[in-house]
């Protein structure tokens, strides 16, 4: 679709530079001077600041604004209505009736793809996320993790990317032995199918065992860290049970996956890379990169940047967890040699990535300053933090339940239960909406608190609500047999209510939404903009009789219109991981 505001921001540089060529200036920067959205219609649609162009045109902003008021309009863009001064600014309002009709060709030509860009066409971008340990079931604090980097991954896709995204299993390492250690001495051979728990509840229920025996026996730990060296050493029996325990855990791990929708392309294990990163560690000590210390450690020295030293190896050459994160993104290059990568993990972290991307770029790996950490904060629930090894910790696949049953609880008490056919799977589809809305409708960046109550209500900046407003538009599509190849027909000249053009105007920022929330890398850019819709199109339901009019041209102009917004609820609902109903 045509971007129409880069395509006036064009006719305003023109405009300028054709001014300045007027009063004899030839070094005017119109980089400078970018659209922006105004604050009501009555000031029109578009407002250009004229204030950095004062100094080289040496003039005051508002005459800059009037004299180039004057020369955009004699430019015919056929895109603008009218052009004014507003003191220092330039206001621009568009023409309404293209506006519709350009919405209405594009959703005509493919409802699938509005909303999607070219902005990063021809690059591989790969997202990491969930990175779960295979020690326990999936908490609340992943389930974050796990909307951020899925809704982040189809923002890149939605803006031209070919996306991958990656998953590391950590399946080894102390805790993981922790788990199978407590299971050996009080499993009794017992199983997920026998004693019907799931899996990796089950495996997590060891972990939690495990710490309650150590305040008993604080031996454990050093058995423990036994059983690690034996599972090192390639110990049959350690290994059988790893295997073993580690299949419960990833199965159903994988089982939580599917009921959030969460996928991956490609799966790494530290199992198999925990070794990785030695050999171009050293590599980085032939060539003076890294250095050794008196007792055989290898460090960096990141002083550079403003950080002490770090060991890389440790004196007997065994590796740290950074030495394979780095071996982990040189092989993952290999493998699809990608132009982003994507980190997404908790702000706990910064620093370890802070450190991991600076080696990366003194090894020599150019793709190393297109690395980024997607760093987000803790996630409590109203009562306080979440305690994985007391057993306290709040459970996806229980928080999942919870807000399925609420859900439920909710839809019996409207009475909707004779006009949902499978209310079950409605319930399903409010909690997953409920839960991923409100996880990304804070920015990554920010501490939250998740209160299952405040996320299903259907008031508010919720998922639910915005659910809501889409089955309301579809059952109005209903109602009226509406036949969206119509659009292309309707007369969008008919629309001259205010609150109807703010609808246009907003469904015309889907795209620019959609890219800004990409760039950022906050799907909280597009949570506001859905609402802010929402609220929009609710108002103007209220208001406005669509379909009790006698002028039937009118009707299937508003009809055509709120198929719009519908459109634009279908493609932002996907991108969040927010399920669509049609009826609700």
């Amino acid at each position: 679709m045509i971007n129409v505001k880069t395509t006036v921001q064009e006719s305003v540089h023109m405009a300028i530079q054709q001014v300045a060529h007027g009063m004899n200036i030839s070094d005017v920067d119109v980089s400078q001077i970018i659209a922006s959205q105004t604050p009501s219609s009555d000031m029109g649609d578009i407002a250009f600041p004229m204030f950095p162009l004062a100094k080289s045109m040496r003039s005051n902003p508002q005459k800059i604004a009037e004299s180039v008021a004057q020369e955009v309009l004699k430019l015919g863009n056929v895109w603008i209505a009218q052009a004014k001064a507003a003191g220092p600014y330039l206001n621009v309002w568009l023409q309404r009736r293209q506006c519709a009709e350009l919405i209405a060709t594009s959703l005509k030509d493919g409802a699938d793809d509005f909303g999607k860009t070219a902005r990063y066409k021809g690059n591989k971008v790969m997202v990491e996320f969930s990175c779960p340990n295979t020690n326990k079931p999936l908490h609340l604090g992943h389930l974050r993790n796990n909307s951020l980097g899925a809704c982040v991954a189809r923002l890149f896709a939605a803006t031209g990317a070919d996306v991958q995204r990656v998953n590391l299993i950590n399946d080894r390492g102390v805790h993981i032995c922790k788990s199978m250690l407590a299971y050996q001495r009080f499993g009794n051979d017992s199983t997920p199918e026998s004693t019907g728990i799931k899996s990796d509840h089950f495996v997590g229920d060891y972990y939690v065992r495990f710490n309650q025996w150590v305040k008993e026996e604080p031996e454990a730990d050093a058995q423990a860290a036994a059983m690690l060296q034996k599972w090192e050493e390639g110990d049959e029996s350690v290994l059988q049970l790893w295997k073993t325990m580690n299949t419960w855990a990833i199965d159903g791990i994988n089982q939580t996956y599917k009921e959030t929708g969460i996928e991956f392309d490609r799966v790494y294990y530290e199992s198999q890379t925990y070794l990785s990163g030695k050999k171009e560690v050293l590599e980085g000590l032939d060539r003076g990169i890294f250095y050794r210390s008196e007792d055989g450690a290898v460090l960096v020295d990141m002083e550079e940047i403003g950080l002490d030293t770090k060991v890389l190896l440790r004196k007997d050459g065994t590796s740290l967890y950074l030495t394979q994160d780095i071996g982990t993104a040189i092989a993952r290059h290999n493998d699809w040699p990608f132009d982003r990568m994507v980190y997404v993990v908790g702000s706990e972290q910064q620093y370890h990535f802070r450190v991991l991307f600076y080696i990366l770029g003194k090894l020599g790996f150019p793709w190393a300053e297109n690395l980024y950490h997607l760093s987000y904060g803790m996630v409590n629930l109203p009562d306080g933090k979440m305690k994985s090894r007391e057993g306290t910790v709040v459970d996806a696949d229980d928080l999942l339940v919870q807000l399925r049953e609420m859900a439920m609880q909710e839809m019996q008490e409207r009475g909707r239960e004779s006009d949902i056919d499978d209310l079950e799977a409605v319930a399903n589809a409010i909690a997953l909406g409920a839960l991923n809305y409100f996880l990304l409708s804070v920015s990554p960046g920010k501490d939250m608190v998740f209160d299952p109550s405040a996320s299903l209500s259907f008031n508010g900046n919720t998922g639910p609500y915005l659910q809501y407003v889409g089955a309301r538009i579809s059952s109005m599509m209903r109602k009226a047999s509406f036949d969206p190849a119509r659009i292309a027909n309707a007369d969008y000249s008919r629309l001259t209510q205010d609150s109807e053009w703010e609808l246009i105007s907003a469904v015309g920022r889907f795209p620019e939404v959609v890219e800004k929330s990409a760039i950022g890398y906050s799907p909280a850019e597009l949570t506001n903009y859905l609402y802010d819709l929402g609220k929009d199109f609710s108002r103007y339901y209220h208001d406005t009789p669509v379909l009790q009019s006698e002028d039937a041209q009118l009707v299937e102009a508003r009809l055509a219109l709120c198929w719009f917004v519908l459109s634009v609820f279908k493609q932002g609902f996907a991108l969040l991981g927010i399920p669509f109903l049609e009826r609700m």
